[in-house]
């Protein structure tokens, strides 16, 4: 049986007392890629479009990080231990090395991850998500909406997630509407609600990450893998000027901007945004 992201089974592996929730599927001999979601989100809130394009040509793991959804353990209030934690769920599956996707908060503990253990990252894809020290979000519904959470997923509402990840087009709101759609197709083995404990320690973290420690800007000079940089034009979230100054501080790094389009410019756009990372990871080093 071909497995795709609304059928791949769960399966849990321990590492330093957390057993980790994660779904593998995909085929391909190179290094896996490893996807890690935005803030309160597991597995289930990929888009299949993005997760079984991406698996056409490569093995994609999902996975639900210390404390979140499925996986066991408490959330840690930093961004550096979440990134030890995503090392050690490395380790445990045996893997010497992976490609990493970080989308938001996902995109702050893949930045930690190259940092603390460089070895285990090949090529690193960078969406939606911001530097240490990176420009807060200036939208004055940023915290209401980002907050609110409907009680049947754990995550905002359709309203809000509409609001915050998409522009007020109506072609981008009728993308976010058939992204939603997709986001539920998966029936089976569903992932818990994040619970309000996790979600007050990511909090906790993002606070500290956007913190500026010594010179600002300055750790981006020492992530020396392949990098590509991906946003939407007008993201409310995590403004785009972030995405600027991620290409423009790694030696390495691409950036690309998709038109009309937020923080979910990879669900706005899933054919385009797999088109461009399979360029990424098959480019030679």
């Amino acid at each position: 049986m071909t497995h795709t992201h609304v059928n791949a089974p769960t399966r849990f592996v321990e590492a330093n007392g957390v057993v980790f929730a994660h779904r593998r599927f995909g085929e391909g001999s190179g290094p896996p890629l490893l996807l890690m979601q935005h803030f309160r989100a597991g597995m289930d809130s990929w888009d299949p479009a993005v997760t079984d394009g991406l698996a056409a040509a490569r093995q994609v793991i999902l996975f639900d990080n210390a404390g979140v959804a499925n996986s066991s353990g408490e959330t840690p209030d930093t961004i550096e231990a979440m990134a030890d934690h995503a090392a050690a769920f490395i380790h445990a599956l045996g893997l010497p090395q992976t490609d990493f996707l970080g989308f938001s908060i996902g995109g702050y503990i893949a930045q930690a991850l190259v940092l603390r253990h460089r070895a285990l990252v090949r090529r690193l894809i960078l969406v939606g998500t911001a530097p240490r020290g990176g420009e807060p979000s200036q939208d004055p519904k940023y915290l209401e909406l980002g907050a609110s959470t409907d009680p049947n997923t754990g995550e905002s509402g359709l309203d809000a997630f509409l609001y915050l990840f998409f522009r007020p087009s109506a072609a981008s709101q009728a993308a976010g509407r058939a992204f939603w759609q997709r986001r539920h197709l998966r029936k089976v083995d569903a992932d818990r609600p994040t619970s309000p404990k996790t979600m007050a320690a990511q909090r906790a973290a993002i606070a500290d990450w956007r913190k500026v420690h010594g010179e600002r800007f300055a750790q981006l000079r020492d992530i020396t893998q392949p990098t590509l940089v991906v946003n939407g034009s007008h993201d409310v979230m995590v403004p785009t000027v972030n995405s600027f100054t991620l290409s423009q501080g790694i030696p390495n790094a691409q950036l690309i901007i998709y038109p009309d389009s937020g923080h979910g410019s990879l669900f706005q756009y899933p054919d385009l945004f797999v088109a461009h990372c399979q360029m990424f990871l098959d480019a030679s080093p």
